[in-house]
């Protein structure tokens, strides 16, 4: 990702990949607002909806159905793209003044300038209405279990300032959608769903504890908690049980749901 100055020079961000497709073929005016909402990182997206067709599909098994119920995925698919990019922004609102002093994020749109914050949260409201939008798509208790998450999603973006383990609320916030997929076709929460909940929830502990590791040095400057602060060169025994617990839970999931 890049940024331009004011004298047309570009500053590069250090956490979206080179030449991406943002800065290819995005007209310019909406390129800080595609920014925003990591749309030149797409991982993320696929990250959030992952758990959601792994729900919608372990609900397809124990319903004895052929195969996942192909317009659920696609309206997974383009909710988890709203509500990451929401997400985002939402994160990016409260740590705009952190973003300006460390280094990866000291050039994306708010803490750079590119965006004004009244901006931020029209385009934020924005992608809230497309998320809802497909959330009155589905079914009435799919509908009450999306918004019971609301509030992880918003507080998620403060606990790095009050927790050393604030992986574990982004675990949950992102792995939300391991129970709407069964939600969707059921209509309930069950044990399956449950356990694959809290596989998903391990999982993403792992991977963002990783991720996390990037920034060790800026944070423990600026005052942010991590799990790689807190673990340190140990961090590889909490992720040897993060992603053990994963591979139990997913499989206690499937048999649970009838598999196999």
């Amino acid at each position: 990702m890049t940024r331009w100055g004011g004298d047309g020079a570009v500053a590069p961000v250090a956490d979206a990949p080179a030449n991406n497709w943002v800065d290819r073929y995005a007209p310019g005016p909406i390129r800080p607002y595609l920014r925003l909402a990591r749309a030149d990182r797409p991982i993320g997206s696929w990250l959030l909806v992952l758990p959601c067709w792994w729900s919608t599909a372990l609900a397809a098994i124990a319903a004895g159905q052929p195969y996942p119920d192909p317009v659920l995925l696609a309206l997974f698919a383009i909710g988890s793209v709203a509500m990451r990019g929401a997400g985002c922004t939402w994160n990016d609102i409260l740590d705009r003044d952190i973003d300006r002093k460390v280094a990866r994020t000291r050039n994306r749109p708010l803490a750079s300038g590119q965006i004004r914050l009244p901006a931020a949260f029209a385009f934020l409201i924005f992608q809230c209405l497309v998320g809802f939008a497909v959330l009155l798509s589905l079914p009435r208790f799919a509908i009450i279990t999306g918004i019971a998450s609301l509030g992880v999603v918003a507080i998620y973006p403060l606990m790095k300032r009050i927790t050393s383990v604030p992986q574990l609320a982004l675990g949950i916030a992102f792995s939300w959608g391991a129970l709407m997929g069964w939600a969707s076709v059921f209509r309930s929460i069950e044990d399956p769903a449950l356990l694959l909940f809290a596989g998903s929830v391990c999982w993403v502990f792992g991977y963002d504890t990783i991720y996390a590791h990037q920034d060790r040095e800026d944070d423990a400057i600026v005052g942010v908690r991590s799990t790689a602060l807190l673990f340190g060169r140990r961090s590889w025994i909490a992720l040897a049980l993060s992603y053990g617990a994963t591979l139990i839970l997913f499989a206690m999931a499937l048999a649970s749901a009838g598999a196999g």
